[in-house]
């Protein structure tokens, strides 16, 4: 059987994905073909329910609950760092609200923390990795920065204006920001969903016992980091609460998206279920 796992180009996806690929691991017979597309594309197309795993946004759950589960593993969650705004100099949070952002897309988890902050941010969409361009550029005042950017900012000259991932578990007393999830199409049936979530677990469980094996594969997506920033920025987003959520990383999706359907920021709030 045929399972399209689709995700982001990205080091720490392909960190994950790497005993699947490689065949590291047992795949029990299933067949699977990777899907790269960037994660607001993806976010679309679990709209639409197009593959049987995808990566998401947390912010987009509520909106794909229907047709998906959420896997209890592949977290990405900002523990104490997270999705930035940036800017080419210095100003006050509190100016935030005057500037015209650039974004990587309105269903990024990214976007839903930034109007947890600021609910009427002004804000224009841009592919993720022209954001920094485009602000060092001057065409935007500030942007919002996702996957390895969040190490790769100050190389380009620009200032950090607000860490969201810092800002969140100060407010909550110490919960990670949850910024990305897997996610299973429920219509795969009991058998087929416990036996896919049994593999990508067993991957992710893998490059982390081996991490350099897995590493040197990953660091084909790391777009010209150096090993060294690779392997940071993979340890940010691949760990503990990437192989399991754990209470902390469940009680953090719950209230994130809880907070945003009372500040009215999302539409609907489903029932929470991780396979």
């Amino acid at each position: 059987m045929r399972i399209r796992v689709a995700h982001s180009p990205d080091s720490d996806d392909a960190f994950m994905f790497y005993a699947i690929n490689h065949k590291k691991i047992d795949l029990k017979g299933y067949r699977f073909e990777d899907i790269l597309a960037d994660i607001e594309t993806l976010n679309k197309e679990a709209l639409k329910g197009t593959y049987e795993v995808s990566a998401i946004s947390i912010h987009a759950f509520p909106y794909v609950a229907d047709k998906y589960a959420l896997l209890s593993s592949g977290a990405s969650m900002g523990d104490n760092y997270g999705p930035m705004i940036v800017a080419k100099e210095k100003f006050d949070v509190s100016q935030i609200k005057n500037k015209k952002i650039a974004v990587p897309g309105t269903l990024t988890s990214a976007f839903l923390a930034l109007r947890l902050f600021e609910p009427n941010v002004s804000y224009e969409v841009v592919p993720f990795d022209q954001i920094i361009p485009k602000v060092k550029s001057g065409e935007f005042e500030a942007g919002l920065i996702i996957h390895e950017g969040q190490l790769t900012y100050k190389d380009e000259g620009l200032e950090c204006i607000l860490d969201l991932g810092k800002w969140w578990y100060e407010k909550t007393g110490g919960l990670p920001l949850p910024l990305g999830g897997n996610v299973i199409r429920k219509d795969l049936g009991d058998k087929v969903i416990k036996d896919i979530s049994g593999i990508l677990k067993e991957s992710i469980r893998y490059s982390l016992e081996h991490r350099d094996e897995a590493l040197n594969y990953a660091l084909k997506f790391a777009r010209d980091m150096e090993k060294e920033k690779a392997d940071r920025f993979v340890g940010m987003y691949v760990n503990d609460l990437t192989l399991d959520y754990g209470e902390r990383g469940k009680e953090a999706i719950v209230r994130f998206l809880s907070e945003a359907y009372e500040k009215n920021l999302i539409k609907k709030l489903p029932e929470i279920i991780f396979v």
